[in-house]
Order: structure tokens, then C-alpha cells, then sequence
């Protein structure tokens, strides 16, 4: 659907790998395919005339005994970090980016962007969550303000068209 839609000068943010890399899950993509379809998404986008961004997947909040943050993307993040670099593509490394938020906040205050409820206090978990992994809004909109910063960085030109909007 996105190729068929996409118009020339449209930008393509690509981000993959947060659940390509778990070999239990259904969708688990062995590395050498996982980076033949990033490849691919780049060269698609190209042939329409389309700009590709690659991006690094989120980090998951995961802390070591004496508090550092620890990487769980190792091997897929830097697949993209390599096809961007071989294919002269933008690279938003929000892996990198979001770790180092994740460890300036540390475990106790990190807590605070993710999916951790209480009984009782949201009706999607009645029994509560304990969800490392994803974000509460809160946590969205401080990983799309690193988003919105690097797209700065990364293409200058996308970051003039974004029109930005007060929150309600």
C-alpha cells in the first residue's frame, strides 16, 4: 500500500527490527532476509523517486544490575545501521538516541514512559501490566520528539515541512 500511494519527493520513514529480531516470535526474520528487505524498501522507494530515512528500532527498558541500559537490539540495529551507511541513506539511530534518554532518566524515572498500570486503573488491563517494551503516551511523544530532532539533522528539507500543531 505505501508504494502504491507514495509520489515523488515523499520521504519514507523505514523502521523495522524491534520484532523481526525474536527468533520465538511468529515474526521472526533471519538477519541475511532482514536485510535483504531493508534493501529492498530502499531501492522501492528510489525507483518512485521517494527519499528513504531509515530508523533503528526503540530501546526496550532493560537495566543491568548497576543501572546501565542495556542494548537488546544489537545485531538488527546495526543491519541498519550498515545498509544506510552502504546505500547513502538517512539514518535516525533511535536506538542509540533512545537508550541514552532511558539512561539519563535511569530505571526508577524511566518507568514513567512505559506501559506499567496497577490493577484496576486502565480498562484495556484490568489486572495491570508490566510492559517494558512499549510506550504510555507520555513515552510516544518523548520518542517522537527525538524523532522530530534528528529529522532536523538527518533531512533538513522534511524537517521544514513539518507543520507543528499544539496538542489538545
Amino acid at each position: 500500500p505505501v508504494m502504491a500511494e507514495m509520489n515523488e519527493g515523499d520521504y519514507v520513514l523505514i523502521q523495522f527490527g524491534h520484532n523481526d529480531e525474536v527468533p520465538t516470535k511468529k515474526s521472526f526474520v533471519p538477519e541475511n532476509e532482514f536485510r535483504k528487505y531493508l534493501v529492498s524498501y530502499v531501492n522501492d522507494t528510489r525507483k518512485k523517486k521517494g527519499i528513504p530515512v531509515l530508523i533503528t528500532p526503540v530501546a526496550r527498558r532493560v537495566f543491568d544490575s548497576t543501572g546501565h541500559i542495556k542494548g537488546t537490539h544489537t545485531v538488527y540495529a546495526q543491519i541498519i545501521r550498515d545498509v544506510a551507511k552502504e546505500n547513502n541513506v538517512g539514518l535516525i539511530d533511535l536506538d542509540l538516541k533512545s537508550q541514552e534518554l532511558l539512561q539519563q532518566m535511569g530505571a526508577d524515572a524511566s518507568i514513567y514512559l512505559f506501559n506499567h498500570l496497577a490493577p484496576g486503573e486502565h480498562p484495556n488491563y484490568p489486572d495491570g501490566v508490566k510492559d517494558n517494551t512499549h510506550f504510555n503516551e507520555l513515552g510516544a511523544r518523548r520518542m517522537a520528539e527525538i524523532v522530530l530532532s534528528e529529522i532536523k539533522k538527518v533531512e533538513p528539507a522534511l524537517a521544514e515541512r513539518i507543520i507543528k500543531r499544539p496538542v489538545k
